[in-house]
């Protein structure tokens, strides 16, 4: 069975700048905004503020501009604000989530890149898991959500969450018989000399939170991934990667370990990013319902990015 576009969940309209600290002000007259900038932060040198625009932490009327020569005009707000351009491609990606399933006991939804599964420190709001309890709140205030697995930040694809906490133990405690195929789809570095190949270590996280590999099985947890060269094209190659084990960064270190890390990779070695993001998709779900056991099968188109590349 396979079901689509069930709905969208919309990000609520609302300036990201809200819930971050960093300073604001009002136009008065015509101006062009470094001009702006100078003369409302005389302490701020010229390159300090072009280097604010380069990070798009500045903002005019909560969208933000890396152009120095922008032309401003009386009304318009500019604000400054440390982070804010994460932020701000978060809650424009949140408007994108689609649910692509769902029933009384699941939800199957298509995350876009950019958008965090959970809440971090720093952002609570602009998460996958934030907007579905939105969601199935609006339709009982008592209502929840509980993460099954997560994606990364900058990966895209399918993902499932549990309606209760019943239903989330079950699949996680029974994951390995449960989940019947997860494959993604990675844009890598180089050309892969191998049709198909198996990677296998033992992979443990580190104190600053990048994951490691050893083929000592004392080091860590074992992890295996399989994969299937599509394309090669242009420097770059095309895989189809299927997971016998589900740890934490586990295709993106093992790419590495091959010497053909992600594009866009750059905390896995990558030195590229051609499409501005992490050549990362989840493309295929297949699992046993959690009641009835039947097989069900979700799977999402390859990302326009990737496939440009190899045209």
């Amino acid at each position: 069975m396979n079901r689509k576009g069930t709905g969208a969940v919309k990000g609520k309209e609302k300036n990201p700048s809200e819930n971050k600290k960093g300073a604001s002000f009002q136009v008065k007259e015509n101006t062009f905004l470094m001009e702006f900038l100078m003369a409302q932060m005389p302490g701020k040198s010229r390159s300090k503020i072009k280097l604010l625009l380069g990070r798009k932490q500045v903002l005019v009327d909560g969208k933000p501009i890396s152009q120095f020569n922008h032309a401003l005009t009386p009304g318009q707000k500019v604000e400054i604000s440390k982070g804010m351009q994460e932020t701000y491609r978060a809650v424009k990606q949140a408007r994108e989530l689609s649910i692509v399933y769902e029933d009384a006991e699941l939800i199957v939804i298509e995350k876009p890149a950019g958008l965090l599964s959970i809440g971090t420190e720093k952002e609570k709001r602009a998460t996958a898991y934030s907007l579905l309890s939105d969601y199935v709140k609006q339709q009982d205030p008592e209502n929840k959500i509980f993460v099954v697995h997560r994606l990364d930040r900058e990966t895209s694809g399918l993902m499932m969450f549990a309606k209760s906490e019943e239903i989330k133990y079950h699949l996680q405690e029974l994951w390995v018989n449960t989940v019947i195929e997860r494959t993604y789809i990675a844009v890598v570095e180089g050309y892969v000399k191998e049709d198909e190949g198996v990677i296998s270590s033992y992979l443990v996280e580190g104190k600053t939170f990048v994951v490691h590999s050893s083929q000592n099985p004392k080091a860590g947890k074992k992890a295996v991934t399989n994969f299937k060269t599509l394309q090669r094209k242009r420097g770059y190659s095309l895989l189809k990667v299927n997971l016998d084990t589900g740890r934490k960064n586990q295709i993106r270190v093992h790419m590495q370990d091959i010497g053909h890390s992600i594009i866009g990779d750059k905390k896995y070695g990558a030195t590229v990013s051609p499409i501005k993001r992490l050549g990362l998709h989840a493309q295929q779900l297949s699992f046993a319902h959690p009641l009835s056991g039947k097989k069900i099968f979700f799977e999402s188109k390859i990302p326009e990015e990737f496939l440009r590349l190899f045209k």
